[in-house]
Order: C-alpha cells, then structure tokens, then sequence
C-alpha cells in the first residue's frame, strides 16, 4: 500500500500594499491551517538564481496534492485572497512531492 503523497503551496510574491496584504497574511495563515498546510518558509532569505525575482516567497507543506488545491478554493481562503487582490502580484502553484 502506498503513502499519500503530501504537496507543496509555493507563492513568490511582490507586495505592492503593505496594509491590505496584511490583512490578507491574517486571514490565509488560519485558512492553510486549516487544511492541515504548514508554513516551512515565509519571508525569510532567499537567493533569487533564475526566473523573475520576488521579494516575499511562501513555501507551506500540506497533506496531500487535494488538500492545497481545495485549501485555495475554500471560502475561507477566498476570503482572504480578496484582500490580496490589488495589493501584490503573485504566482502561486501546488506541486506534489515526490
């Protein structure tokens, strides 16, 4: 029987209104906790090597490939994500472990 694999949310992003994405950071930590994501990097260094360079990079670890996906698209999360909109330009993805 295999193990489920868990995944990873990985966000780089650009602030652009401090005040507004911090109401967003406020509510979307709840939001991922919920759906068993973990945060293993928010904020801290980094090293851009290659691609397009964003100040703020957000790494959480959840359970599986399904939970991440379904995080995003719960109300509570959209909730949140309304005050991201506007206040910083984001690429967001799910990559499931290996």
């Amino acid at each position: 029987m295999s193990e489920a694999k868990g995944a990873l949310w990985i966000a780089h992003v650009t602030v652009t209104d401090a005040e507004a994405y911090g109401r967003y950071a406020a509510l979307a930590g709840p939001a991922i906790a919920k759906h068993g994501g973990v945060f293993l990097a928010r904020g801290g260094r980094y090293a851009q090597l290659e691609g397009t360079d964003r100040p703020r990079n957000v790494v959480a670890r959840f359970p599986s490939f399904e939970a991440a996906v379904t995080c995003y698209h719960s109300p509570d999360y959209q909730a949140a994500l309304a005050h991201a909109r506007g206040a910083a330009e984001r690429d967001l993805m799910v990559v499931e472990e290996a």
